[in-house]
């Protein structure tokens, strides 16, 4: 068992009593993780996608998916069948893993870290927020990088609300800025 849903199960009967949850079945927990990646202009260069997808593969230690346009939009001129990002979705061991590593050897590397935002929330109990740059996971190599590039971590619950969710994640070490909830 991994460290951090080591961790779960520990944390789970005062996440049951702060959120006074009778049911064990009903207490918060994580569902999958998805980490993704905006191509933008880079969609072009075939090289530099594939650059990016390996990185992100590395990152989540699961192989991504690149995931091409489903219509032209001229607006943003994005072709059908064109490139448009790069994603990952974890789920089990794999998403325990990437939730260890990210709050513990990750986001402390950030420059200037001053927490994750608080407002990241959906109100379904799901958390959103983005990093600048890969190079903070201790798997990059940074003489491999074409180009540096950010990333959407989308952590989703089981649980009904923000505050569930805020609660489940603060007992799981997140560590979310100071100030309002």
């Amino acid at each position: 068992m991994s460290r951090m849903k080591q961790k779960y199960h520990d944390i789970v009967p005062a996440l049951r009593e702060e959120l006074e949850i009778k049911n064990v079945m009903e207490t918060p927990r994580l569902e999958k993780i998805v980490i993704s990646v905006g191509a933008g202009e880079e969609g072009k260069d075939t090289k530099l996608i594939q650059n990016m997808a390996d990185t992100i593969s590395l990152i989540a230690g699961q192989k991504a998916i690149i995931v091409m346009a489903k219509k032209s939009v001229a607006g943003f001129k994005a072709r059908e069948g064109a490139p448009s990002g790069i994603k990952v979705t974890l789920r089990g061991g794999n998403m325990y893993d990437f939730f260890d590593k990210l709050v513990s050897i990750a986001l402390p590397r950030v420059k200037d870290f001053r927490g994750t935002p608080r407002k990241g929330f959906d109100g379904r109990g799901n958390y959103n927020f983005g990093l600048e740059e890969q190079l903070m996971f201790p798997e990059v190599v940074f003489d491999n990088i074409i180009k540096t590039h950010g990333m959407n971590i989308t952590i989703v619950t089981s649980a009904d609300s923000d505050k569930e969710a805020f609660a489940l994640l603060e007992k799981l070490g997140m560590p979310f800025a100071k100030g309002r909830k």
